[in-house]
């Protein structure tokens, strides 16, 4: 691992040195204030989740603001700048039983509020930035989730040097969950990662990105997309990518997971292969996931990110259990084509099946009917002004819901969930 860490960085460092073919993004600087750019975003979020079993239903409602401020580089060889984000949130109603991580300490405070700040610099195409920042990394990405977004503490490069390729490194040393005001939260020692993306084609492209978190985990994920051309309106596009991750057994010293023994170190591997074809306003994709090893795909456990599940069978549930296999049908439409823009409707369906639980059965199942309307304002004063409202019936088969009987243990269990989201992004400047 520490390999492959500093290879990374001799890539990235050497790569800063090379004299570029192109226009650099330094050199196209306009300024600290030029380039400046603020905005806010207001959002309202509902979570129900009405559950069978005795088990009791849990409801969040809640409002928030997020801002983001981002100054531009200075000019010159060397551009620096700085950022800063910040949030404040209230909850609306009773909010009862709302362990579902929408709220902060589950709804028992009225109003929170959170911050950080970020430096940056630039030379050439080579990006470094410290501080606190939201990341979008295959194997280490903030949940947005919630009603606030997940934020990391550390230091993260992107260097564009050579055309095509993107090369990243990063070192993370705070993770601040989405319902927490402490900035680490989740206590995460320390989280490595890195990875290069390269676009062979305007239509092949392929990605490998790699983490390790101390005393937690080590993880490795690897995409290939292919979009084929059928015509002017119609593509097919075809999509192979999966993670493999080695779980130290400290982690589950305290844990106990329906698809595996604690204190044990675990191993899993889960890829999926997808199928998407488009015309016009119409979009089908099928996709097939495998999830094999000693343990289900687990993530957001040891402050590696909510968002850490870049597969294509992830709805309510992310069907990942241990030798769990999984088939999904999706269905979107775009109401463009009916004189309705900004409307769009997501339908799928997915069933997993052979999922293993240590000492009950190899054989448990799952299956998910999901919903999604979405609709963006797209002129006048309310001008991006979004609505969103999905909905995901789920089922579970009882030994993989309640292994040996207890819920406390087992996955999800039969649930019908609405999440409901109003957004309005506010650019200041």
């Amino acid at each position: 691992m520490l390999k492959a860490q500093k290879l990374t960085l001799a890539v990235l460092i050497q790569a800063t040195l090379l004299s570029p073919a192109f226009a650099s993004e330094q050199s196209e600087s306009k300024g600290f204030v030029e380039d400046a750019k603020a905005s806010i975003l207001f959002r309202n979020g509902f979570i129900s989740r009405n559950r069978t079993e005795g088990r009791t239903d849990l409801e969040s409602w809640g409002q928030a603001a997020i801002g983001k401020f981002d100054s531009g580089f200075t000019q010159g060889i060397v551009g620096v700048g700085v950022g800063a984000v910040g949030d404040v949130a209230f909850k609306i109603g009773a909010n009862k039983d709302s362990g579902n991580q929408m709220l902060h300490l589950n709804g028992k405070d009225d109003v929170w509020a959170r911050g950080g700040a970020n430096i940056k610099a630039r030379i050439s195409n080579t990006t470094v930035r410290y501080g606190t920042q939201f990341l979008e990394l295959p194997v280490l990405s903030s949940n947005d989730a919630r009603l606030l977004p997940e934020y990391y503490t550390g230091t993260l490069v992107t260097s564009h040097e050579i055309k095509n390729l993107e090369l990243t490194y990063g070192q993370f040393t705070k993770d601040q969950y989405s319902n927490q005001v402490n900035t680490d939260g989740n206590h995460l020692k320390r989280a490595d990662v890195w990875g290069a993306q390269y676009k062979f084609t305007d239509n092949l492209k392929a990605s490998y990105f790699g983490s390790d978190l101390k005393d937690s985990l080590e993880r490795h994920y690897a995409d290939v997309n292919y979009k084929y051309p059928i015509a002017a309106d119609s593509s097919l596009t075809f999509d192979l990518s999966g993670y493999h991750t080695k779980y130290d057994s400290q982690i589950y010293n305290s844990l106990s997971f329906p698809t595996g023994d604690a204190n044990t170190s675990k191993t899993n591997n889960i890829w999926a292969f997808s199928t998407t074809y488009n015309k016009g306003n119409h979009t089908g994709m099928l996709a097939y996931q495998q999830s094999s090893g000693n343990v289900g795909y687990d993530y957001n456990i040891a402050a590696d990110g909510g968002g850490t599940i870049w597969l294509p069978n992830s709805y309510l549930s992310d069907f990942n259990g241990n030798g769990e296999k999984s088939l999904q049908a999706q269905y979107s439409y775009n109401f463009a084509g009916l004189g309705i823009p900004g409307l769009t409707w997501t339908t799928a369906y997915v069933y997993g099946w052979n999922i293993h639980v240590d000492g009950v059965t190899s054989g448990a199942k799952e299956h998910e009917f999901f919903n999604q309307v979405k609709y963006t304002v797209q002129s006048g004063f309310a001008k991006n002004l979004s609505f969103k409202v999905r909905n995901s019936t789920y089922h579970s088969s009882y030994d993989y819901s309640a292994p040996n009987g207890d819920f406390g243990k087992g996955y999800l269990g039969t649930t019908n969930e609405w999440r409901v989201y109003v957004e309005y992004p506010l650019n200041l400047f």
